[in-house]
């Protein structure tokens, strides 16, 4: 027997050079087919061939099932007996499918000569070994399992589901008005805003030829309404992975947000098999096959145990009402709730621009701290009204208390104490001390948009003076007010972040504050919450009320801000009239850690 082992290059040998072998050779012949079949030439593979008509047909359905990229093959041997008239050759192929895969196998061809000229004898197995008469080559696609979002102690967040999108095509429903009936009575319990009427609209408004997609249904629920809508004439389906939390009411308005962010970096990588199949595309055997591989979980900073008591604390309040937690010491969020008539107005706990009323006068007294000029235990007046210029400013209820240490002042909340401070400040002041706490620094944050709060400069003294106890043009929301509290806490502002490993962006850097102003201020709050009886029971909170009018003056929201420990929270009750309120609810949240 000869064995010829040939590279995928020919190589051409001078005449001058004895040859051992004249003639065609088989190895000549498997090169030229490989050659063509890998250029894509069919007809010039085919030629090579003893039944070119059912070669080409092959090779033809291979290469259209396959929809490579590019083929590479190359002859590994070529064994022929001395004198025979048939010879084998080995071969290697690597399909590339594009997309990082790539299938390599070896296969082997029969040669016959016939007439002084090799042929390829042929049969499916020169495709590929296993392929046999009446089987045709497949690829399968594997789709990964999306990897969950977790939260900071390992717990679901969000985790793979199925959704089912139902669409009505209008014009294969025939009587499209009974389908819509029929759909909605199905449906309504999922979603209240589902009617017939509802149907028909959207339906009507969606271009011609296109599905109208009537709602989007996890798997179970899909499950529940299947039997009475999957063979409404006109109503089809699509599936998708998609991460959903467990419980719906699970910070409904922040997680879209998060969602949007990390899901395209949690489907991993796409699995991919090489199948035969019979006629009938019944799968005969696997040839190939490559695992998805899942990708590794997203892990975001929130707490669910800190996110479940914050939300418990606010789905009480008929109006609409927020908290936002975070470590103090990094800035990582803890917890953004808010109840559902506040989900109603977007992600106002992250985004609401609100008056911080007597919350603000941490921010007054800092300032005021930083002049030198006062401490904690400089005497000063909180009398039950004074005017600034023609404007009278009252204390809430107008109580007075004489003359009393400016820390008292600041755990009492006297507007007039405050307002009297600000009016003796420059017109930056405040803006500065806010800014270097937090307030009014803008953040790109990935998962969320934030915004904390604005407090511009104010030239009139009248406005400075309103500015001193959180009322003029000063707003904030509870997304800053929470970082302004960490920054008292902890020295120096953090960087919020809701997911590990992603970078917020802020707009600027701050300049610390001066640890003897920030122990003056927590003094301050620390005395705030000795005077208020039902915050007693947690002996390390530090915190300050507020109450904020808006609008016509006449209607006022309720805010507590504070840490404890490395905690620091805002809890806002909007329209609650009175500051007692968000006490209530912090010390629900509170109460609901422990």
């Amino acid at each position: 027997m000869r064995v010829t082992r040939l590279a995928a290059v020919l190589v051409l040998v001078t005449p001058l050079v004895a040859c051992s072998m004249s003639g065609p050779q088989p190895g000549d012949t498997a090169n030229a087919f490989l050659s063509a079949f890998a250029k894509g030439d069919l007809d010039g593979a085919a030629g090579e061939t003893d039944s070119p008509d059912s070669a080409k047909d092959q090779m033809a359905a291979v290469r259209a099932a396959l929809e490579p990229k590019s083929v590479r093959t190359k002859v590994e041997e070529v064994n022929q007996a001395d004198g025979s008239s048939t010879a084998n050759v080995a071969y290697s192929v690597t399909w590339d499918l594009g997309a990082g895969r790539q299938w390599t196998y070896e296969s082997h061809i029969e040669l016959r000569e016939s007439n002084d000229e090799w042929q390829v004898h042929w049969t499916p197995t020169v495709i590929h070994p296993k392929l046999s008469q009446q089987q045709a080559i497949a690829v399968q696609g594997e789709e990964p399992d999306l990897a969950p979002v977790l939260d900071r102690d390992g717990n679901l967040v969000l985790a793979p589901n199925r959704v089912i999108s139902v669409l009505l095509e209008k014009e294969k429903a025939g009587n499209v008005r009974s389908v819509a009936g029929a759909l909605a009575t199905a449906l309504n319990g999922f979603d209240r805003t589902i009617t017939q009427a509802s149907i028909l609209a959207g339906a009507g408004k969606t271009p011609a030829g296109q599905p109208y997609q009537v709602v989007a249904l996890r798997q179970g629920d899909y499950d529940l309404v299947k039997p009475r809508i999957y063979d409404l004439p006109g109503v089809r389906f699509t599936s998708a992975p998609r991460l959903l939390a467990d419980d719906k009411k699970f910070a409904p308005t922040l997680l879209p947000g998060l969602r949007k962010v990390v899901e395209a970096d949690l489907t991993g990588k796409a699995g991919w098999r090489v199948i035969t199949t019979d006629p009938t595309g019944a799968e005969v055997e696997e040839l190939y096959a490559k695992a998805a591989e899942p990708a590794k979980a997203a892990t975001t900073t929130l707490s669910v145990a800190t996110q479940n008591a914050a939300q418990a604390a606010v789905d009480l309040e008929k109006t609409p009402s927020m908290i936002v937690a975070m470590q103090a010491s990094t800035g990582e969020l803890l917890a953004v709730a808010q109840n559902a008539v506040a989900d109603k107005e977007g992600p106002v706990a992250l985004m609401g621009r609100y008056p911080p009323g007597s919350t603000f006068k941490i921010v007054t007294a800092a300032s005021a701290l930083a002049t030198g000029k006062v401490t904690g235990a400089t005497k000063v007046g909180c009398p039950a009204t004074i005017t600034v210029e023609g404007r009278v400013i009252p204390n809430s209820g107008r109580f007075d208390k004489g003359t009393i240490p400016l820390s008292s002042a600041f755990a009492h909340s006297c507007n007039t104490t405050f307002a009297q401070l600000a009016t003796r400040m420059g017109p930056s002041e405040l803006t500065n001390m806010a800014k270097s706490l937090g307030l009014g620094v803008d953040f790109v944050m990935p998962g969320a948009t934030t915004v904390t709060g604005s407090v511009p400069p104010a030239s009139n003294v009248v406005e400075r003076a309103e500015d001193g106890f959180g009322q003029g043009k000063v707003v904030a929301s509870p997304f800053g007010m929470a970082l302004l509290v960490s920054t008292v806490a902890t020295g120096k502002m953090p960087t919020p972040t809701l997911l590990r490993g992603a970078t917020t962006e802020a707009d600027t850097q701050v300049e610390p504050v001066s640890p003897q102003v920030l122990d003056g201020v927590r003094g301050m709050m620390r005395e705030m919450v000795r005077i208020t009886p039902s915050l007693r029971v947690f002996p390390d909170l530090h915190g300050k009320t507020g109450t904020a009018q808006y609008g016509d003056g006449t209607h006022a929201h309720g805010w507590f801000v504070g840490y404890r420990g490395d905690l620091a929270f805002a809890v806002l009750l909007t329209g609650a009239e009175k500051s007692s309120k968000a006490v209530v609810a912090a010390t629900r949240f509170l109460s609901g850690l422990s």
